[in-house]
């Protein structure tokens, strides 16, 4: 074993919660109960518009809020953090992608739905709740970590306990009770995150004190003549190289955004909250305020698990298997219980209980999002498929008797599960690279290419997902080794990263789907959507160009801003420039805005710049952050 020493010694504190932290717990349920009533009252549930999509009479913020808290669950603060811990800063990549992706929604798919008249997310994806499920199952071995971390109660009967008052106000109040209380566990998710990263900055000593001790963070027992437990080079690095690292930087950008594409654009869970909104432009100011709201992670979630393994070496950077065994039941490694053990550990009384309310807070979202649209996937998809004249009253009674098997069956549901690799946030990723490909194609090609049939997207979607699933198998068979283990994997695990497969999957489906279209017959007019199609068309024409220059001017915008940073930082850090750092957004606002008021002035309105500038403003604020 090789000896090295800690570079910290955290403050002491105390590792359960007392009489303050339960007090704030019951204010919290309260308050989420209480949110969830008002909202039954406030809205009307009789019909079946009004308990599926909430009357269609939400406003922007809570809209936008809502998408936020559905994506940030528990596995998020746990997995999220897991990874800084682990690897450093490159799954980040994740949620910066998301931030492009939830606009594209907003300005290319959204049109497309509302036209279409649809109040879920196109047939084909109810073939997909499994994957809803499967997030389900992550989201509480999350929040197991945490509530066993943090209560030392007995796993399964803190769940149900969850269970039970997340489907009470889910049941009978439908997405208006969903979208109001996920509007109110924001505000308590980041209040509690922000408060946390503030501590933990005050704890390790600032930005510099961070990128040093996370170098020198290596756990005093591991393996010798390996590199287990020794923090990556790029660990401040997000695109990594393209051959050797655990992020390619080309799968990073082209095979990321392909599942992602399928998650913001077409997963039930995203779509129908959009759907709720009172007008367009409102699910539009949603996505925009989801966006924005996706840069805070990399600050409130991801760096506090880097400070964790700062504070806490020997634990969290854990490198021995059998040691790894006893602090947390994983030989592979104890990097996801980075969040869980600040919290624990850094935070005084009091707020230990605001924290433990906010992991609660994103599990609930979470279940609340499952409950929800697994209740309108069956309902009105498959339900009303048999029942073609079903009646309003006889849909709301299938909606809530769906919801209460949903609880029954995640209540019957296997233990947590393991992350593969000791991250939880890759685990999950990984997966879905498998999974939603297909559909993201299937997806694109309808709306885009009108030659597109059913049989078409019938066979590239279950080519696509047979072999999809082939690869999901063969990583459940062949795990990948521990650092010190020679790979002896199939090639096609060893050398094929998962977000390459990514993209070898979405040609895949692109070539069964334009194969079997074309070799049979067209479809007709009463087999395709027109008002789906025309629409897409129609908005091709008149808007696609101004969504495509706020998207090149936004990357316009970050590089420049990165270069800056660049210079910055290779001419080291003094007192004159730290003026610099101040108008680096500045500068990059300037040069973005520049070339889309030269393009907006030749092809467009000057009139439709107006929310360009909106854009660039809250990149601005978004950068001074």
């Amino acid at each position: 074993m090789t000896s090295l020493p800690l570079t910290q010694t955290p403050s002491p504190g105390s590792s359960t919660l007392v009489t303050v932290d339960i007090v704030v717990l019951v204010i919290y349920f309260l308050l989420v109960l209480a949110v969830g009533f008002w909202s039954m009252w406030r809205t009307k549930r009789s019909t079946v518009d009004g308990y599926f999509l909430a009357g269609k009479s939400m406003t922007w913020w809570p809209v936008g809020a809502s998408l936020f808290a559905s994506n940030i669950g528990s596995g998020h603060f746990i997995g999220l953090a897991g990874s800084g811990a682990a690897a450093g800063i490159g799954a980040i990549a994740y949620e910066w992608n998301g931030m492009f992706m939830v606009l594209l929604l907003g300005w290319l798919f959204l049109p497309i739905y509302i036209s279409s008249g649809v109040s879920y997310s196109l047939p084909y994806i109810h073939v997909f709740t499994c994957c809803l499920f499967n997030t389900t199952y992550v989201d509480m071995y999350a929040g197991a970590v945490f509530i066993q971390l943090a209560l030392k109660w007995n796993i399964y009967l803190a769940l149900v306990l969850l269970l039970s008052v997340t489907a009470l106000y889910t049941v009978a109040g439908g997405l208006a009770a969903v979208i109001y209380t996920d509007a109110a566990q924001t505000a308590i998710m980041l209040a509690g995150a922000l408060t946390l990263m503030g501590f933990s900055f005050a704890e390790v000593g600032g930005w510099n004190a961070l990128m040093q001790g996370y170098a020198n963070a290596i756990p005093s027992v591991r393996v010798p003549n390996t590199t287990c437990g020794i923090p990556r080079d790029d660990a401040f690095h997000i695109f990594r190289d393209p051959v050797n690292s655990d992020l390619p930087w080309p799968g990073a950008i082209i095979g990321m955004s392909i599942p992602s594409m399928w998650y913001w654009c077409s997963d039930q869970v995203i779509v129908q909250r959009s759907l709720a909104a009172k007008t367009l432009t409102h699910a539009k100011g949603g996505s925009l305020l989801a966006a924005y709201l996706k840069v805070l992670p990399f600050f409130a979630i991801m760096l506090p698990g880097m400070i964790s393994r700062i504070l806490y070496t020997d634990e969290v950077a854990c490198a021995d298997p059998d040691l790894c065994k006893q602090i947390c039941g994983n030989a592979v490694g104890c990097s996801d219980i980075a969040y869980a053990k600040l919290v624990m550990e850094l935070l005084p009384a009091g707020l230990r209980g605001l924290m433990m309310a906010v992991m609660i807070a994103a599990l609930m979202s979470s279940l609340t999002s499952i409950f929800n649209s697994s209740s309108t996937i069956f309902t009105m998809d498959l339900w009303k498929s048999f029942r073609s004249h079903a009646s309003e009253w006889e849909l709301m009674i299938v909606g809530r008797f769906v919801k209460h098997v949903v609880l029954c069956s995640i209540y019957s549901s296997p233990g947590p599960l393991a992350s593969q690799g000791g991250q939880l946030f890759i685990y999950i990723q990984s997966i879905s690279t498998y999974l939603q490909p297909p559909v993201s194609i299937i997806f694109l090609m309808g709306c885009f290419w009108r030659r597109t049939n059913e049989k078409g997207a019938f066979w590239g979607l279950t080519v696509g997902l047979t072999v999809g699933c082939i690869r999901m198998l063969l990583d459940f068979i062949y795990p990948a080794p521990p650092c010190y283990e020679e790979d002896n994997r199939p090639v096609v695990l060893k050398y094929v990263h998962y977000l390459y497969f990514s993209v070898l999957l979405s040609f895949i489906t692109l070539a069964v789907v334009v194969g079997v279209s074309l070799a049979t017959e067209e479809p007709t007019p009463e087999q395709v959507n027109l008002r789906a199609v025309g629409s897409c068309s129609a908005f091709t024409a008149a808007e696609f160009s101004s969504c495509l220059f706020q998207v090149i001017s936004a990357l316009v915008e970050l590089l420049v801003y990165y270069v800056l940073s660049g210079i910055e930082i290779r001419f080291g850090q003094s007192r004159l420039l730290f003026f610099f750092g101040l108008i680096k957004p500045w500068v990059a606002f300037a040069v973005s805005f520049g070339l889309f008021y030269i393009c907006m002035m030749k092809h467009q309105p000057i009139a439709l710049a107006a929310l360009e500038h909106h854009f660039n403003i809250l990149s601005i604020l978004c950068h001074m952050v």
